[in-house]
């Protein structure tokens, strides 16, 4: 296969990169080593540095395993981005553990799904999602919760005023005393600063299992090794080269406990030594313009939907905050509009290219050069030390001639080992090193793929990946739904949101709001479906399979209709 996208690579980029053979955890032992008085990371004015991140990551490993953990367990952790997620994140993969991220917004029912899959017996928390754990704890095997506040890493006043604020808010955790109860900071006091010896084969030990729908949509985790996540952050790295090591500024905003945000706004960071101006909550515009104010970052990666955002901000329109620092802007999980990445350009001074990757990949695969040509629609070319093809849609040995369309195959050092305890659905995407990624795409004479439909029935809303069996099964459950669907619809908001077909039992009735209230009692907030279709019936294959993509037509269609 004849790379001609590397014509088109910058100045300074290589070809291919050397993945260092070490764990995820020697990152950030190597920036400890190097660079221990740098700051890591700022939440609110509160810093830690390099040494004392390094340090706290060795006494969470050592609790660990005091109470019990060993090589390979599945450790699950719930927090927002956070000076404790960092410490945690590392702790568990220096005691050799495996990272179990869980979305804070999950319900108990998507927390019990995840634990008994993962095999989670501990996890750490940040208070305010306690009931939602301690709800699902029995059913999902969960034994031990170890307990954090936000307010633990903060500075005086702030961590005095945190509990009074949340109280305030509504949204303060009393957490009752219980045996199963540990504190996150008596644990760390009480353990051993030095860090554990543990042998880890980068290539073979999983560092994560990271859940996704996969291509069938049932939840599945994807079992990235410490390669993998070495070799992503690894990658971005050398795609740019303008970057200095502990120099750099990183605006984390982008949620760590997705692997884009993992990689990007934490990985990265730590391979860079750089500082994480940590935001805990993306959609809070106000501290991201203040943070980016006062500490003058650098980097930015984020969801075109931020980027939109502080482009149309109005403080920033009137010169309030200076937004000019950022120098570097990686997108992904949504395509980027061309003219809002040129207005954000314009705006700030920064360069932005578009990424595309997938949870299965750690997550990205191919970007767009940061200098030189940028074609509209396009997702880029592939990383460094990355295959990308076209190839027919029924046999994945045959590829496609360029300008021609099928699905997207991948293969490097960032694609996972596989699914967790799934060996056939691991066949499926899986095949000599390549992954097929279910989306359907094309290549044209320069290199540049472009992503053209879905072969899977995958909505991203707001940046977020949403399988619609996630939200039909949930519909189903209604005592009044016979049938359901859910589809995604354009949304200029959020670029896609969810919207439900359904069809009613015979006698039963029930509104729109019903439907959308039973929902967000069972399902994270960002899966609810936002509006609500009742038909007579959903329509159907010759076999009874829901046409679900010939209902998002037709609301397409609707859409397009109403707006001209």
């Amino acid at each position: 296969m004849e790379k001609i996208w590397l014509d088109h690579y910058n100045p300074g980029v290589p070809h291919e990169i050397d993945v260092p053979d070490i764990p995820l955890q020697q990152l950030l032992e190597n920036s400890a080593r190097d660079y221990a008085d740098s700051t890591a990371t700022v939440l609110l004015g509160a810093k830690l540095s390099y040494a004392r991140i390094d340090e706290l990551a060795n006494r969470f490993a050592n609790a660990l395993q005091k109470l019990g953990v060993q090589k390979g367990d599945r450790v699950g952790f719930m927090l927002p981005n956070s000076p404790q997620f960092v410490i945690g994140y590392y702790g568990i993969l220096k005691a050799g553990a495996v990272s179990v991220c869980f979305n804070p917004m999950y319900t108990p029912r998507e927390i019990v799904h995840q634990a008994k899959d993962a095999g989670v017996k501990i996890m750490l928390i940040l208070d305010r999602f306690f009931p939602q754990v301690k709800e699902a704890m029995s059913e999902a095997g969960i034994e031990k919760i170890i307990v954090t506040r936000i307010k633990e890493f903060l500075k005086f006043p702030l961590n005095v005023l945190e509990p009074v604020v949340s109280k305030r808010k509504g949204d303060y955790v009393e957490v009752p005393p219980a045996p199963y109860i540990l504190n996150f900071m008596e644990l760390l006091k009480s353990a051993s600063p030095t860090a554990p010896k543990v042998e880890i084969d980068p290539a073979e030990d999983i560092a994560l299992l990271q859940y996704t729908g996969g291509t069938t949509g049932v939840s599945k985790g994807a079992m990235l090794t410490h390669r993998n996540m070495v070799a992503n952050a690894s990658q971005a790295r050398s795609w740019l080269p303008e970057l200095k090591d502990g120099k750099e500024i990183v605006l984390s905003a982008l949620p760590f406990f997705h692997v884009y945000g993992m990689t990007a706004c934490m990985n990265l960071a730590v391979l860079l030594a750089a500082t994480m101006i940590i935001v805990p909550d993306p959609r809070d515009m106000a501290m991201i313009l203040k943070a980016a104010h006062k500490y003058r970052p650098t980097v930015y990666p984020g969801v075109p939907a931020m980027y939109i955002a502080i482009t149309n901000h109005p403080d920033v329109k009137s010169g309030k905050y200076d937004v000019t620092s950022i120098q570097y802007c990686i997108s992904g999980s949504a395509p980027m509009p061309v003219e809002a990445q040129l207005e954000f350009e314009k705006v700030t001074g920064a360069r932005l290219t578009e990424a595309y990757g997938l949870t299965e990949t750690s997550p990205a695969t191919t970007i767009n050069p940061l200098h030189g040509e940028r074609k509209v629609g396009s997702i880029g070319i592939p990383f460094p030390s990355t295959e990308v093809k076209v190839v027919d849609t029924e046999d994945w040995q045959k590829e496609m001639p360029i300008g021609e369309t099928g699905e997207l195959a991948i293969k490097g050092p960032q694609v996972m080992k596989g699914y967790w305890n799934m060996p056939e659905d691991t066949a499926e995407v899986l095949h000599d090193g390549w992954l097929l990624t279910g989306d359907i795409a094309k290549q044209d004479e320069d290199g540049y793929f472009f992503i053209v439909d879905r072969k899977k029935d995958l909505i991203i809303a707001g940046g977020y990946n949403i399988y619609p069996r996630d939200v039909d099964e949930v519909l189903f459950e209604h005592p009044a739904v016979l049938e359901a669907a859910a589809v995604g619809v354009p949304d200029a908001r959020r670029g896609e949101t969810v919207k439900a077909f359904v069809a009613l039992r015979e006698g039963q009735s029930c509104t729109e709001q019903e439907i959308i209230e039973f929902c967000r009692e069972r399902l994270a907030a960002y899966k609810v479906p936002t509006m609500v279709e009742f038909r007579s019936e959903l329509p159907k294959t010759t076999i009874g399979k829901v046409l679900r993509r010939q209902l998002a037509e037709e609301e397409r269609a609707k859409q397009a209709a109403q707006q001209g």
